[in-house]
């Protein structure tokens, strides 16, 4: 364990800066999938109520519909159970709002509710990872559901309505397997070997002072790479490709090892090659692949954290996100606002890892809605002509909505809005100037106030946080380090503790980060820090060069006869 002590003084001086809140980013790979899927999902039960003369029940629809947007990066088998409890939980917590709302029509005890479903939802999907759109959709269907007039025996086919649309969003997220049942896996692994080439390639030319982020994105790629290949069976045809797949990520953790050593161009090869429905590549066959294969399923057969030990952490952010909403909601209702659900919504969405990051998810917030009111009052003309027209509208906004969303929050934001603005017509016709004053009113309540409660909650255990992944950081390199020093019949154990060890880095670098955006803590142990990362990484490397050869020198290109 490193000797060195934590650096001490008061904490640095954090400036809330508005550099970058905006600016765009490339868009996903899969940016149309969850956009395709979203809209698949969502028209065959409006478009059928409409034809019934019921568009009025698209809310209950529209909860189990919306449930297509989770688990694109999943393998299908992962996706399967992930989409499962994900249509559990909306139906949930629809549940629970629709029985509130049949008992007591009392704005104060609704809102109460609203901030209390919407903590307990935050806290479940950082805690079981459940990934994006994470809490905000499910938050956002709760809230709503609140408000809306119910009686008990209205409630069983309410909820009949969101189940059923639930089960068919269910079969839409599975279906592309049928086309290709590896696409995740093999995106995943794509996307590992594209960040260990771009660190390759930044360590050869940039100063070295900036391969640390590059590098960083190496390790945390490779990780989510591996936490996906860990998804998949252990026999099997599918075992099959997942252990090519494992060969091929192993190269990119040789080449964030080893950087001066590698080619960037064969890495993007093997990703390129990886995109289609080819043949996967084959990189040559190591010395030690059949024991890093041992060490892998070792990995697979240990047992997550139990589900109360990962909420603990949590506690702070689920505490800001009750006091925020149960705040913004009371002051929409002082204001005289005829949804206060609305600002509810928008404090849920704010909270994020830390106060920087959720002054970044507010400023974004803002300016999406703001400029997603305007949309509205440019496309409510259309809307009007008919509901036909309006379904349509609310469809293309879907679309948009997730094809945007991944380029920057605000610009997702800027669909999101006008579609949640139409979607209240579908009841029966709203005023525009009050729907667009109220949204925009509740989302400057929502946004101010829903940050302040995150200013006052602070999350004091951040340091603590800090101090635990360093020592566990350091505990997982000296034992990696111990079997360094065994005879190399102990290969299998060493890719066991190897991943352990990435794991480790992986999980302190995440924690300084989201420690180092929070105000009001104590003084991190940035020494320490740094110390662990860079001993760890040299003890990474130096594993990887045992179990592995160099990419250039001794690997193969060849393709493996394994189909998508």
């Amino acid at each position: 364990m490193s000797s060195a002590t934590p650096t001490s003084g008061p904490p640095p001086v954090r400036r809330l800066s508005l550099a970058g809140v905006l600016r765009l980013r490339r868009p996903s790979e899969i940016w149309f999938k969850p956009a395709l899927s979203s809209v698949v999902a969502v028209a065959p039960p409006n478009l059928l109520l409409l034809a019934l003369g019921r568009l009025d029940l698209a809310m209950y629809t529209m909860a189990g519909s919306l449930c297509a947007l989770y688990a694109h990066n999943r393998p299908y088998a992962a996706r399967a159970r992930t989409l499962a409890w994900v249509v559990l939980g909306m139906i949930g917590g629809l549940a629970v709002a629709l029985v509130t709302a049949s008992l007591t029509r009392e704005a104060v005890v609704l809102v109460a509710v609203g901030a209390l479903l919407a903590a307990v939802q935050k806290a479940l999907c950082d805690a079981t990872r459940v990934g994006p759109p994470g809490n905000v959709v499910l938050t956002f269907i709760s809230s709503a559901a609140l408000f809306v007039p119910q009686t008990l025996g209205q409630v069983p086919g309410h909820l009949a309505l969101a189940v059923a649309a639930g089960l068919w969003a269910w079969l839409v997220g599975m279906a592309p397997a049928l086309v290709r049942p590896h696409g995740p896996e093999r995106r995943a692994t794509a996307q590992a070997l594209n960040a260990a080439a771009a660190y390759a390639a930044a360590h050869g030319t940039a100063p070295a002072a900036d391969h640390a982020p590059a590098r960083a994105a190496g390790y945390a790629a490779v990780q989510a790479a591996w936490q996906t290949l860990l998804a998949l069976p252990s026999t099997g045809a599918r075992a099959t490709t997942r252990h090519a797949l494992e060969r091929l990520v192993v190269r990119a953790e040789v080449a964030l090892a080893a950087p001066a050593d590698t080619d960037p161009e064969r890495l993007r090869a093997w990703a390129r090659a990886l995109r289609g429905g080819g043949r996967i590549p084959r990189t040559g066959d190591a010395p030690g692949d059949r024991d890093e294969l041992l060490g892998v399923d070792a990995e697979r057969a240990a047992r997550p954290a139990p589900l109360w030990q990962r909420l603990g952490p949590l506690t702070p952010i689920a505490a800001r996100t009750a006091l925020g909403c149960a705040l913004a909601g009371y002051a929409s209702l002082a204001l005289g606002i005829g949804r206060p659900y609305w600002a509810l919504v928008t404090a849920a969405a704010l909270y994020q890892a830390n106060l920087t990051l959720t002054w970044s998810r507010a400023v974004q917030r803002v300016v999406g809605n703001l400029a997603g009111v305007l949309l509205f009052a440019a496309i409510v003309p259309l809307a009007h002509l008919g509901q036909v027209l309006l379904v349509l509208c609310c469809l293309a906004l879907n679309f948009g909505a997730e094809a945007l969303i991944t380029r920057n929050y605000w610009l997702g934001s800027v669909c999101v809005t006008p579609m949640a603005l139409l979607v209240t017509e579908f009841a029966g016709y709203q005023a525009p100037g009050e729907l667009m004053t109220e949204r925009a009113v509740d989302t400057l309540v929502g946004a101010l106030v829903g940050f302040l409660a995150a200013v006052v909650v602070t999350n004091r255990r951040a340091g603590n946080r800090v101090e635990q992944a360093v020592t566990a950081a350091d505990r997982a390199r000296e034992h990696a380090a111990r079997l360094l020093a065994e005879p190399a019949g102990a290969v299998g154990a060493l890719e066991a503790a190897r991943r352990g060890l990435a794991a480790a880095l992986t999980d302190l670098r995440a924690t300084a980060d989201g420690a180092a955006g929070e105000w009001w803590g104590r003084a991190l142990p940035q020494e320490r820090v740094v110390l662990a990362e860079r001993s760890g990484h040299r003890t990474l490397a130096e594993a990887v060069r045992r179990q592995a050869p160099r990419p250039d020198r001794d690997a193969v290109t060849r393709t493996e006869d394994v189909r998508p």
